[in-house]
């Protein structure tokens, strides 16, 4: 089948010669790779499908689309816009390209923080010696329970390395229940509340989706075990901050990860930056080797299934954002 593919500004250095690679990959494929708005406005009249993402102004030209890939795992707020959700084509993704990477990072702060590594890198800055004795300073993996929220590829994957250290895994998720390697039970998400105040540690991968949205306040905080530990790798509007940086204050959580933020970047000011409990990693859980290769992967299967008039990969909930 022949078809027409645009690339929507503005544009990655990385994706400039994907379009000739997707060309001689697939045959009767055309793809247009506009620079400017009012070009990609002109050349969405001829599209059917799309890369990139489609505010409502450009969405209005895009008469024949069929198929939209969006860049991203979990793009930006204002991708998943009104129009987008009701106009007929097909979203899909670019989850699962670095699973591997998130993880690992998700280890690293779970780690840090089970040593008390966020105060020894500032005293470290300040050349002080500070060594601290105290066994509650420590967390004991092999005697804690981890609550993981999100129970897709990275929650799946975390917990597998958690379990690997002997910690006692739980997860909930909205769309999975159990079994999962690793994990000692997996539960619906209407479990949330009652798991918050048994875990140790619990680590959130889950979208930012219309539900998720907020769904870590205050009084979803309060309802943590006293002395817990909370990662977020996930996506920041799902965590707000001046409820965590009040619970920190309170002494309410021993101490926080954060690699995702409810405002990127973080403000310089904000009280979180200066906290010896606290570690922050700038929205680089994602980074790692292959990425760009992974990515085009996935763009290169879709279109060709799109070709073949087969069912696409990482198909998206509009609606629900993922």
């Amino acid at each position: 089948m022949s078809f027409t593919l645009v690339f929507v500004p503005p544009h990655q250095d990385e994706t400039a010669t994907w379009p000739q690679r997707l060309a001689e990959a697939v045959p009767g494929l055309r793809v247009l790779r506009p620079d400017t708005a009012e070009e990609a406005a002109a050349a969405l009249h001829e599209a059917d499908a799309a890369y990139g993402a489609l505010p409502e102004e450009l969405l209005a030209h895009a008469d024949r689309l069929r198929w939209l890939q969006a860049p991203q795992a979990g793009p930006p707020a204002g991708f998943y816009h009104p129009k987008l959700i009701e106009h007929p084509a097909v979203v899909t993704n670019m989850r699962d390209t670095y699973t591997d990477h998130v993880a690992t990072h998700t280890m690293a702060l779970v780690l840090a923080l089970a040593r008390g590594l966020p105060r020894y890198v500032r005293e470290q800055a300040r050349s002080n010696w500070a060594p601290d004795w105290n066994p509650d300073s420590v967390l004991a993996l092999a005697e804690s329970t981890a609550l993981i929220v999100g129970v897709g590829a990275i929650g799946k994957a975390a917990g597998r390395m958690l379990a690997a250290f002997g910690t006692r895994v739980i997860g909930v998720d909205a769309r999975r229940t159990g079994p999962v390697d690793g994990f000692a039970e997996v539960l619906p998400a209407e479990n949330l509340d009652d798991e918050l105040g048994k875990a140790d540690l619990v680590i959130i991968t889950v979208p930012h989706t219309p539900e998720t949205e907020g769904m870590f306040d205050a009084e979803r905080l309060a309802r943590f075990r006293t002395g817990a530990r909370l990662v977020n790798v996930g996506r920041g509007p799902t965590l707000r901050l001046d409820a965590l940086t009040e619970a920190l204050a309170a002494g309410r959580l021993a101490g926080a990860a954060l690699d995702v933020f409810e405002t990127e970047p973080l403000p310089a000011d904000h009280p979180l930056w200066t906290r010896p409990d606290v570690l922050i990693t700038p929205h680089v859980a994602g980074a790692g080797p292959h990425a760009e290769e992974r990515r085009f992967a996935v763009l290169a299967e879709n279109v060709k299934r799109f070709a073949a008039g087969d069912r696409l990969i990482n198909v998206v909930d509009k609606a629900h954002w993922h």
